[in-house]
């Protein structure tokens, strides 16, 4: 009896230095990222680290639960110095992937404010994975020096606890008392793993986080990578919603367009561009009433004073996969990415699919290697037939050794293909110059000024890019006859408080470009986000037909929307208020507009537009929920 719980005991001391570096990465993790949470006290942050704990607990069980079996199998064998070598280095080496991923989560959230979930192995598909490793090195080496700490520490922490000392041992006494020391340890196991006791707990997921914080971003403090990845290994089905029947559903939100014009479809070019990591803050022109902000896109400044620009405009998710099936399908990346969900395989119909249908050609261009993060199947569903990256490119020698072919080489190339087309043709172009690691081509280097941040250099490079694009362009057949679109895939490094909430995290500009129709021109401040382009696309063009889409043509209908989700939480701007909605209940209202910093939560002074808001986000959640669940994203 006393070996076995020697070896339990030995086992408790084992584990534990492995949840104190937890809360050590924990704290790393905090303090680097502490101008995300400037509104976090040191007793929200003992908040929550205390609730961490939860958390931390199910990563270490899940992860550690090889090496618990293993330390605690009821055979004399297990006291060999050989076992005892083996299981040291298991224990090492299992837990150095786990703050391995903590480690690196801590530079990688300022991107995607949340903790990473399984979609990050989605990038290891990619054939340049191991160049970006290295990038990772080089760019947070000093990450690596605090990863190499915890290992050490684990390593004199594992060494300095004396192997189990063998008490004379009766074989079979020690294998049926061991047994059950084994099956009480797994027992607790599975409830640590679970996160509780009772037959009625659900086992603890991400949503559980929201308990220990006052806002949803703050979540990524309480959780720990491991925990989020593992969580997220089986892909989420979507459970039936009923908060409306369907006439009073389609009251409030009906995704299916009955588009009718009496002017003919007017058959214009359609060019869209999905800027990587063009945000809002970047540019001069929009942030006039910040006081000295010049920005970094004078090209685009400029460009945005001769179109339609919406100057209140938003993404629909934090990642370059998002945006896709938001943009070019109006299907937004709600939950999980579209195109990693179950739902991936559903019927749609994209921007691609339906100008096909009225003569149009169809293309898809990104200077990355073909099937890159699987553009190539999602733009193909959408109804782009050709495919255009960097294997048509042909030219190798231009790579930037790390994501594709340059923006400025890759938007040259276009415009010559482009020159092939015949009209009307229809494409989008997904851009890459402006990613981590933001670095320059060759010949660039030293030709911009940039800022602050690493992004701004690279920034002005892509603006370059586009200014030396329509200086190619301009002079072409086709050119006036080309509706242009702008949008970013999502937002990046920020440095004004202005752009470092929620709303502001999601803020770029949507830009249609009719060098054809000056009267076109207007800075526009109506509510418009990338799922809206589709259909505010078709109306432009005087299309006829019916269609589904989530989003509206802000311009011809009434109370536009954006609508977000991120960290377990529903978020909608509608007219002057920004609301949030977790766990089947309004827990923020904010007067965005008067306090783009979001400090003032008026939902208990403003209760009824809270209500109306919440109809029409309980709404949305319903039609699109079941609408991925019943296959029904297109007009049946």
């Amino acid at each position: 009896m006393k070996n076995s719980l020697n070896k339990l005991i030995l086992l408790f001391k084992r584990l534990s230095i492995v949840f104190v570096i937890y809360q050590f990465s924990r704290i790393f993790f905090f303090l680097y990222n502490q101008h995300r949470f400037d509104e976090v006290n040191i007793s929200d942050l003992l908040v929550m680290m205390w609730g961490g704990l939860r958390f931390d607990l199910t990563a270490i069980l899940y992860l550690n639960v090889l090496f618990i079996i293993l330390s605690l199998l009821p055979f004399s064998f297990t006291f060999r110095k050989g076992y005892q070598k083996f299981l040291f280095i298991l224990f090492v080496l299992i837990n150095s992937f786990g703050y391995a991923a903590n480690v690196m989560d801590t530079f990688y959230f300022d991107y995607v404010l949340k903790r990473s979930t399984v979609e990050v192995f989605m990038f290891a598909q990619e054939g340049n994975i191991g160049l970006l490793f290295f990038q990772f090195i080089k760019d947070f080496w000093w990450g690596f020096i605090v990863w190499g700490i915890f290992i050490y520490i684990t390593y004199k922490w594992y060494k300095w606890i004396q192997s189990p000392k063998i008490i004379k041992i009766n074989p079979y006494k020690y294998f049926v008392f061991g047994s059950v020391v084994l099956l009480i340890a797994l027992y607790f196991s599975v409830v640590g793993i679970r996160g509780g006791f009772t037959r009625t707990t659900r086992p603890i997921n991400i949503n559980n986080a929201g308990a220990y914080v006052n806002k949803p971003i703050e979540m990524a403090v309480v959780l720990n990578t491991p925990f989020t990845i593992l969580r997220t290994l089986r892909k989420q089905v979507f459970k039936p919603v009923h908060y409306f029947d369907k006439k009073t559903l389609k009251k409030f939100v009906n995704p299916v367009k009955h588009y009718t014009d009496s002017i003919p479809m007017q058959k214009s070019n359609v060019v869209i561009f999905i800027i990587e990591s063009f945000a809002k803050e970047y540019t001069g022109l929009l942030n006039k009433d910040i006081k000295d902000y010049k920005g970094y896109t004078p090209f685009f400044d400029s460009l945005m004073q001769k179109s339609h620009t919406f100057t209140n405009a938003y993404a629909n998710g934090r990642k370059s996969i998002d945006a896709i099936p938001s943009t070019l399908t109006s299907i937004p990346s709600l939950v999980q990415p579209y195109v990693l969900s179950p739902y991936a395989t559903n019927d749609i119909s994209g921007i691609g699919s339906i100008l096909k249908k009225e003569g149009y050609k169809t293309a898809f261009f990104h200077g990355a290697p073909d099937g890159s993060m699987g553009f190539d199947a999602i733009t193909h569903l959408a109804g782009f037939d050709e495919y255009y990256g960097m294997n048509e490119y042909g030219n190798d020698v231009d790579f930037d050794g790390h994501w594709g072919i340059p923006d400025d080489k890759f938007l040259q190339y276009t415009a010559k293909q482009l020159d092939t087309f015949k009209q009307p043709f229809a494409i989008a172009l997904f851009t890459l110059s402006s990613h981590h690691p933001f670095m320059l081509p060759k010949g660039f280097e030293n030709k911009f000024k940039g800022g602050p941040l690493p992004i701004h250099k690279v920034i002005q490079y892509t603006d370059f890019s586009f200014k030396h694009f329509f200086e190619t362009v301009k002079n072409k057949e086709w050119f006036k006859n080309t509706i242009f679109v702008f949008t970013a895939d999502h937002c990046n490094q920020t440095i004004l408080p202005e752009y470092n909430s929620s709303v502001g995290a999601y803020a770029n500009p949507i830009i249609f470009y009719e060098p054809g129709h000056p009267k076109s021109i207007k800075m526009d401040s109506t509510l418009m986000q990338q799922i809206d382009i589709k259909t505010r696309l078709l109306r432009k063009l005087h299309y006829s037909g019916d269609f589904v889409a989530f989003g509206n043509d802000p311009v011809t209908e009434k109370n536009p929307f954006v609508i977000n989700y991120t960290n377990h939480t529903w978020e909608m701007i509608q007219g002057n208020y920004f609301l949030t909605f977790r766990n089947e209940k309004v827990i923020g209202l904010y007067n965005y507009k008067k306090d783009r910093l979001l400090k003032n939560n008026v939902l208990n002074e403003y209760p009824d537009a809270a209500k109306q808001m919440e109809k029409r986000m309980k709404a949305f959640i319903q039609q699109y929920k079941n609408r991925l669940i019943q296959n029904r994203l297109t007009v049946q």
